[in-house]
């Protein structure tokens, strides 16, 4: 649940047959954020530096919830013995945990922003990258002592401090927070006049409007096969003013002694969760909240997560699972459908 590690890239734009282009001028603006690319294409007007206006959204995002920064906040919480004070104006982290708490409760635990410490000693986090060539239960069990949203204690509404039960808990947005970015993005280019643009930071994707090629933004999702190439595309679907987040465990993972060892980290056992679910993409129409619901849908593996997601009617979701063959299957929720066809 690193940002800076969640190299899945599973999103990508593609291009095909479409009517005419509408009479709107677009541009693309790309740049580096989170650890990973940032690309916008909109109709933004000439009148602004779109540039500048979201590399100082995206600093100023990351002072607040990048682990990788010392002086962030949620740094300074993670380092601190009892918790933290919230300032007021910390809006980019007061909205990051609450949204994680909220899906922490929604999946009964399975998205826990508090398995930091089990993510760095796995190698996966802001410490050393380093892979754990001998396991160490005890070790393992101990760090677990400080995993649960029970270790942290919220006090003031609206929340203005954190309090924690052992100086070992940390927070972790990196399942929420590029998300939340691109939602961020997306509304300060609405802001702006912007009614046509696509938003896509490291995969996470939010659109609006229309495409350069006068229909709906298309995305691809890429085949989760460990060694294919990031331009095989397992699904195309087309997003209507909504946002998309993919999560899987074919892409950042290492291997010891022929066992695999993969970025998703069970907050219930402490260790990488590894399944025949191999990728989940998650729409909504909030990206911070698809983020948050594809990460846990990984460690919930496919029955549960499935069952989850056809439950919720403001989110659908598509699954590619393993077969025992090594063949690809896939799953989907029935507002999919209509791009997919009926379940079989």
């Amino acid at each position: 649940m690193r940002y800076a590690w969640i190299f899945l890239l599973t999103i990508g734009v593609v291009s095909c047959q479409a009517p005419a282009s509408p009479k709107v001028n677009y541009r693309t603006i790309e740049g580096k954020t989170m650890g990973t690319y940032y690309r916008v294409t909109c109709d933004c007007g000439p009148d602004r530096d779109w540039q500048a206006s979201l590399d100082s959204l995206f600093v100023s995002i990351n002072a607040e919830v990048s682990t990788y920064i010392p002086e962030a906040l949620i740094s300074r919480f993670n380092s601190s013995e009892n918790g933290l004070a919230i300032p007021e104006d910390a809006g980019h982290f007061r909205e990051n945990f609450l949204l994680a708490k909220t899906i922490y409760d929604a999946t009964e635990g399975n998205f826990d922003p508090t398995v930091m410490p089990l993510v760095n000693y796995w190698g996966f986090g802001y410490t050393e990258k380093k892979p754990v060539t001998a396991i160490d239960s005890s070790r393992i069990a101990g760090i677990m002592d400080w995993v649960g949203f029970s270790k942290v204690i919220q006090f003031d509404d609206p929340l203005l401090g954190l309090e924690k039960t052992a100086r070992g808990v940390q927070l972790d947005f990196s399942a929420c927070a590029k998300g939340y970015a691109v939602d961020l993005a997306g509304a300060l280019l609405a802001s702006g006049g912007s009614s046509h643009y696509f938003v896509d930071i490291g995969g996470e994707v939010t659109a609006h409007g229309l495409s350069p090629r006068g229909d709906a933004w298309n995305v691809g999702i890429q085949t989760p096969r460990e060694g294919a190439d990031m331009g095989e595309i397992q699904a195309i679907v087309p997003l209507d003013n909504r946002a998309v987040a993919t999560s899987g465990n074919y892409r950042n993972y290492y291997e010891v002694d022929g066992k695999k060892y993969s970025h998703t980290i069970n907050p219930f056992t402490g260790f990488p969760e590894r399944s025949t679910l191999l990728s989940v993409s998650v729409f909504h129409t909030s990206c911070a909240v698809a983020d948050a619901y594809a990460t846990a849908f990984m460690v919930m593996g496919e029955e549960k997560a499935f069952r989850l997601a056809a439950q919720n009617p403001d989110l659908e979701a598509y699954f590619i699972v393993a077969g025992e063959d090594g063949s690809l299957g896939e799953k989907y929720t029935s507002g999919l459908e209509k791009f997919f066809g009926e379940k079989q």
